[in-house]
Protein backbone atom coordinates (compact mmCIF):
# COMPACT_ATOMS: atom_id res chain seq x y z
CA UNK A 1 0.00 0.00 0.00
CA UNK A 2 1.64 3.69 -0.61
CA UNK A 3 1.54 6.02 1.51
CA UNK A 4 -1.05 8.28 -0.59
CA UNK A 5 -3.50 4.94 0.00
CA UNK A 6 -2.41 4.80 3.79
CA UNK A 7 -3.05 8.34 4.71
CA UNK A 8 -6.39 7.99 2.53
CA UNK A 9 -7.53 4.89 4.71
CA UNK A 10 -6.24 6.91 8.23
CA UNK A 11 -8.59 9.84 6.66
CA UNK A 12 -11.46 7.81 6.19
CA UNK A 13 -11.03 5.86 9.58
CA UNK A 14 -10.87 8.97 11.49
CA UNK A 15 -14.22 9.78 9.62
CA UNK A 16 -15.89 6.75 10.76
CA UNK A 17 -14.07 7.96 13.95
CA UNK A 18 -15.54 11.30 14.32
CA UNK A 19 -18.79 9.92 13.18
CA UNK A 20 -18.74 7.23 16.18
CA UNK A 21 -17.82 10.22 18.71
CA UNK A 22 -21.05 12.09 17.69
CA UNK A 23 -23.44 9.28 18.12
CA UNK A 24 -22.04 9.05 21.18
CA UNK A 25 -22.53 12.15 22.17
CA UNK A 26 -26.17 11.74 21.76
CA UNK A 27 -26.41 8.12 23.24
CA UNK A 28 -24.54 8.54 26.49
CA UNK A 29 -27.37 11.26 27.86
CA UNK A 30 -30.05 8.82 27.05
CA UNK A 31 -28.06 6.27 28.71
CA UNK A 32 -27.01 8.14 32.08
CA UNK A 33 -30.43 9.05 32.14
CA UNK A 34 -31.94 5.57 32.42
CA UNK A 35 -29.52 4.46 34.90
CA UNK A 36 -30.71 3.79 38.55
CA UNK A 37 -27.17 3.67 40.10
CA UNK A 38 -26.16 7.31 40.74
CA UNK A 39 -22.86 5.73 40.43
CA UNK A 40 -23.19 5.08 36.76
CA UNK A 41 -25.19 7.76 35.75
CA UNK A 42 -21.79 9.61 37.18
CA UNK A 43 -19.74 7.88 34.42
CA UNK A 44 -22.30 8.12 31.89
CA UNK A 45 -22.27 12.07 32.46
CA UNK A 46 -18.46 12.23 32.77
CA UNK A 47 -17.88 9.58 29.65
CA UNK A 48 -19.89 12.39 27.77
CA UNK A 49 -17.61 15.45 28.71
CA UNK A 50 -14.59 13.10 27.82
CA UNK A 51 -16.29 12.25 24.38
CA UNK A 52 -17.10 15.81 23.34
CA UNK A 53 -13.00 15.99 23.83
CA UNK A 54 -12.70 13.36 21.97
CA UNK A 55 -14.47 15.39 19.19
CA UNK A 56 -12.36 18.22 19.63
CA UNK A 57 -8.78 16.15 19.20
CA UNK A 58 -10.26 14.57 16.45
CA UNK A 59 -11.25 18.00 14.82
CA UNK A 60 -7.85 19.36 15.62
CA UNK A 61 -6.11 15.89 13.67
CA UNK A 62 -9.00 17.02 10.61
CA UNK A 63 -7.73 20.43 10.77
CA UNK A 64 -4.10 20.11 10.45
CA UNK A 65 -4.39 17.65 7.56
CA UNK A 66 -7.00 19.95 6.19
CA UNK A 67 -9.77 17.63 5.61
CA UNK A 68 -12.96 17.66 6.80
CA UNK A 69 -14.43 15.32 9.11
CA UNK A 70 -17.79 14.93 8.10
CA UNK A 71 -19.32 12.76 4.85
CA UNK A 72 -18.97 9.41 6.38
CA UNK A 73 -21.49 7.59 9.05
CA UNK A 74 -20.20 4.90 11.11
CA UNK A 75 -22.60 2.27 10.45
CA UNK A 76 -20.91 -0.20 13.45
CA UNK A 77 -21.73 2.85 16.17
CA UNK A 78 -24.96 2.98 14.58
CA UNK A 79 -25.89 -0.56 15.41
CA UNK A 80 -24.08 -0.32 19.07
CA UNK A 81 -26.26 2.67 19.94
CA UNK A 82 -29.23 0.76 18.66
CA UNK A 83 -28.68 -2.36 20.66
CA UNK A 84 -28.07 0.12 23.97
CA UNK A 85 -31.49 1.21 22.95
CA UNK A 86 -33.35 -2.11 22.80
CA UNK A 87 -31.89 -2.24 26.49
CA UNK A 88 -33.33 0.51 27.68
CA UNK A 89 -36.92 0.06 26.04
CA UNK A 90 -36.92 -3.57 27.76
CA UNK A 91 -38.67 -3.61 31.43
CA UNK A 92 -36.04 -4.20 32.87
CA UNK A 93 -35.84 -3.06 36.57
CA UNK A 94 -33.18 -1.20 38.23
CA UNK A 95 -30.28 -2.90 38.29
CA UNK A 96 -31.23 -5.42 35.45
CA UNK A 97 -31.53 -2.44 33.52
CA UNK A 98 -28.55 -1.00 34.81
CA UNK A 99 -26.14 -4.44 33.76
CA UNK A 100 -27.42 -3.88 30.60
CA UNK A 101 -26.54 -0.52 29.79
CA UNK A 102 -22.91 -1.66 31.54
CA UNK A 103 -22.96 -4.38 28.88
CA UNK A 104 -24.07 -2.13 25.79
CA UNK A 105 -21.41 0.34 27.30
CA UNK A 106 -18.33 -1.96 27.10
CA UNK A 107 -19.04 -3.25 23.83
CA UNK A 108 -19.09 0.34 22.83
CA UNK A 109 -15.98 0.92 24.59
CA UNK A 110 -14.59 -1.92 22.92
CA UNK A 111 -15.16 -1.05 19.02
CA UNK A 112 -13.55 2.21 19.94
CA UNK A 113 -11.10 1.23 21.74
CA UNK A 114 -9.95 -1.29 18.67
CA UNK A 115 -10.37 1.76 16.42
CA UNK A 116 -8.13 4.21 18.19
CA UNK A 117 -5.43 1.38 17.88
CA UNK A 118 -5.52 1.14 14.32
CA UNK A 119 -5.79 5.00 13.82
CA UNK A 120 -2.87 5.38 16.30
CA UNK A 121 -0.54 3.02 14.64
CA UNK A 122 -1.92 4.33 10.97
CA UNK A 123 -0.35 7.69 12.47
CA UNK A 124 2.91 5.98 13.73
CA UNK A 125 3.28 4.62 10.73
CA UNK A 126 2.40 8.00 8.71
CA UNK A 127 4.91 9.72 10.98
CA UNK A 128 1.79 11.74 12.33
CA UNK A 129 3.73 11.79 15.69
CA UNK A 130 1.38 14.87 16.91
CA UNK A 131 -1.83 12.82 15.54
CA UNK A 132 -0.22 9.75 17.04
CA UNK A 133 -0.08 11.43 20.90
CA UNK A 134 -3.97 13.01 20.21
CA UNK A 135 -5.05 9.44 19.55
CA UNK A 136 -3.35 7.47 22.12
CA UNK A 137 -4.70 10.10 24.79
CA UNK A 138 -8.14 8.91 23.87
CA UNK A 139 -7.48 5.10 23.62
CA UNK A 140 -6.07 5.53 27.36
CA UNK A 141 -9.53 7.26 28.63
CA UNK A 142 -11.41 4.25 26.33
CA UNK A 143 -9.05 2.37 28.08
CA UNK A 144 -9.94 3.31 31.72
CA UNK A 145 -13.37 4.09 30.82
CA UNK A 146 -13.93 0.34 29.74
CA UNK A 147 -12.11 -0.36 33.36
CA UNK A 148 -14.47 1.57 35.23
CA UNK A 149 -17.39 -0.61 33.65
CA UNK A 150 -15.82 -3.63 34.14
CA UNK A 151 -15.47 -2.89 37.91
CA UNK A 152 -18.65 -0.92 38.38
CA UNK A 153 -20.14 -4.42 36.45
CA UNK A 154 -19.19 -6.63 39.62
CA UNK A 155 -21.66 -4.91 42.37
CA UNK A 156 -24.51 -4.27 40.17
CA UNK A 157 -24.61 -7.99 38.25
CA UNK A 158 -24.52 -9.13 41.80
CA UNK A 159 -27.48 -6.84 42.85
CA UNK A 160 -29.28 -7.60 39.62
CA UNK A 161 -28.93 -11.29 40.41
CA UNK A 162 -30.51 -9.99 43.73
CA UNK A 163 -33.28 -8.40 42.73
CA UNK A 164 -34.09 -11.73 40.22
CA UNK A 165 -34.33 -13.91 42.95
CA UNK A 166 -36.62 -11.59 45.39
CA UNK A 167 -38.86 -11.32 41.82
CA UNK A 168 -39.07 -15.22 41.79
CA UNK A 169 -39.80 -15.56 45.60
CA UNK A 170 -42.69 -13.21 44.98
CA UNK A 171 -41.50 -9.81 46.74
CA UNK A 172 -43.55 -6.81 46.20
CA UNK A 173 -41.99 -4.43 43.54
CA UNK A 174 -41.63 -1.73 46.67
CA UNK A 175 -39.10 -4.44 47.99
CA UNK A 176 -36.73 -5.07 44.80
CA UNK A 177 -36.01 -1.83 44.61
CA UNK A 178 -32.44 -0.46 44.83
CA UNK A 179 -31.78 2.10 47.08
CA UNK A 180 -30.00 5.41 44.73
CA UNK A 181 -26.50 5.65 46.16
CA UNK A 182 -24.74 8.93 46.48
CA UNK A 183 -22.08 9.77 43.80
Amino acid sequence: MSNESLKKLYVDELKDLFSAENQLVKALPKMAKAASSDELRAGFEKHLEQTKGHVQRLEEIFQSLDESPKGKKCVGMEGLVKEGAEVMAEDFDDAVLDAGLIGAARRVEHYEMAAYGAVCEFAHVLGQTRHASLLEKTLAEEEQTDDKLAELAKEINAQANEEGVEEDQGAPRSARKTPKRAA
